[in-house]
């Protein structure tokens, strides 16, 4: 986590706001006077806030910040008036579990609706909410998100000044069943359903952990594989985080000034990880929630272990609908990124060609949708290369394929560095690399039936020269190597060896 890159310093600045934020929200509902259940509340509704609202404009994320009451409010008094009914209050969360998750089909505003509404399903458990507790509530939730926004939007707004990322489309989108959103949100309901039942066999007063850890597993997956992975690595972050808990939140035992300067640490660490590491988020999410159970003072060591057993039910839950409820393999999401990712090489290398051919391009704009559809690969094929991964051969082949893919990124970079120079431009050797890499891509894309079609001959000689249009040339032969060693690996079937 910590020698991670963070280009431009925007996962710290992302966490240093937070703590500002969230510190904030907490000093001014603790002046207000208002009991610490609502001093909890309005600090996670700030914390959300700053979280979860992910547009790339910042209109657009006023307008959710500003929606976010809309979802949440009606939803945490419903959940306080049906407290003491057992039935409808666990049909009533799976509801909400199921509308959040559908949610996301409507871009990152619904996604961040989603989760807020659910969230505050969750801290009605969690502060064990009564009707009479709402007025108070809601004061506090509306200081914090109030708070949140002045932070975000006035105090301290880099994503004003800080150019807007690329964005992309997802992979086509079948209707249905088959809709990603839909599919999940039936996934999603059937690991509440169980996380429901078995959390409150575990426990009567504490099952909703395991709903939390379930709805938290299926955030930002998309394959039976992700969705796996990343339920063993909250796991993981869970029993870390409980090792830390015994260690550092009991000794405490909810003293104000300690606990105060830790929930800032591990909000601060929520934030700087969550990019980078999961496991680690969850570290730290695991002992905030143990500082909170001290300041609320019901903390123990058996309260942290079932903290444990409630997420790993949640897991069990999680892994039962990925496997059982329309399951998506995670061939079929990394063989789409995939080929979004080919069509983005195609696209730079088609953009350096009308460059060369007079017409000014900039190549900048497909470099960065270039990486980003990288990492989309990445995080698709993580589950395939991860260290426990038993598919030997499909861990080879997924490294193979991401090697090549970066490789790919790396000649288009160099490709776009030289043929900004006048010296490479209208060379029609350079034209026609650029037209035989468009054609490896299309055979690529199209997966034709003669395996090693179109295997490039790059000629010596084009290599060893040293002006701008032999170094473009290289460029452009080595993304046609590239494209033709992709060949093997993309048109074997999943668990075949991949041939040296």
């Amino acid at each position: 986590m910590f020698v991670a890159p963070d280009p431009g310093l925007m996962r710290l600045r992302f966490a240093a706001r937070a703590v500002a934020g969230v510190g904030l929200a907490v000093a001014a509902i603790v002046s207000t006077g208002l009991p610490l259940p609502a001093v909890v509340a309005g600090g996670l509704a700030a914390m959300l806030a700053l979280f979860t609202v992910a547009d790339l404009r910042v209109p657009q994320q006023v307008v959710t910040t500003a929606l976010l009451p809309v979802a949440g409010y009606p939803v945490l008094a419903l959940a306080a008036w049906l407290h003491p009914y057992q039935g409808a209050r666990d049909a009533a969360f799976l509801a909400v579990v199921f509308a959040g998750v559908y949610a996301r089909r409507w871009g990152a505003r619904g996604h961040a609706l989603g989760v807020f509404a659910f969230m505050m399903y969750f801290a009605a458990q969690f502060l064990r909410a009564r009707p009479e507790l709402l007025p108070e509530l809601f004061a506090a939730l509306s200081i914090g998100l109030g708070c949140a926004a002045l932070v975000r939007f006035g105090l301290w707004c880099y994503e004003r000044r800080a150019p807007v990322p690329p964005t992309v489309a997802q992979p086509e989108q079948p209707g249905g069943l088959r809709r990603p959103t839909t599919r999940q949100a039936f996934q999603a309901l059937a690991a509440a359903a169980f996380a429901v039942v078995a959390g409150e066999f575990l426990s009567p007063d504490r099952w909703y952990w395991a709903v939390g850890a379930a709805w938290w597993i299926f955030v930002n997956t998309a394959s039976r594989g992700e969705t796996l992975v990343r339920g063993f690595r909250r796991v993981l972050g869970t029993v870390i985080g409980i090792v830390a808990g015994l260690a550092i939140a009991l000794p405490i035992n909810g003293a104000p000034a300690p606990t105060a300067v830790l929930v800032g640490a591990c909000v601060f660490g929520i934030f700087y990880s969550a990019p980078v590491s999961y496991s680690w988020m969850m570290f730290f999410v695991t002992v905030l929630a143990g500082l909170l159970y001290g300041l609320l003072g019901v903390l123990n060591p058996g309260l942290l272990v079932l903290r444990l057993e409630e997420t790993a039910i949640g897991a069990v839950g999680v892994l039962l609908a990925v496997l059982l409820v329309l399951p998506v393999t995670t061939h079929a999401t990394t063989d789409a990124w995939i080929q979004r990712a080919l069509q983005a090489v195609r696209d730079a290398t088609g953009a350096a060609a009308r460059h060369i051919g007079g017409v000014e391009q900039s190549l900048d704009q497909h470099i960065a949708e270039l990486d980003v559809l990288l990492g989309r690969v990445r995080v698709s094929l993580a589950p395939l290369v991860h260290p426990l991964s038993p598919l030997r051969a499909r861990k080879a082949r997924a490294r193979q394929v991401l090697a090549l893919l970066d490789d790919c990124a790396r000649q288009v970079r160099g490709l776009a560095e030289v043929v900004a120079h006048p010296h490479a431009s209208h060379d029609q050797r350079l034209l026609d690399a650029c037209a035989r890499v468009e054609a490896a891509v299309h055979r690529l894309v199209a997966r034709p039936a003669s395996p090693g079609a179109g295997q490039p001959e790059v000629p010596a000689a084009a290599l060893n020269e040293e002006s701008a249009a032999e170094r473009a040339l290289a460029h452009l032969h080595g993304l046609e190597r590239a494209l033709a060693d992709l060949d093997a690996p993309l048109r074997s079937a999943p668990r075949e060896p991949v041939a040296a």
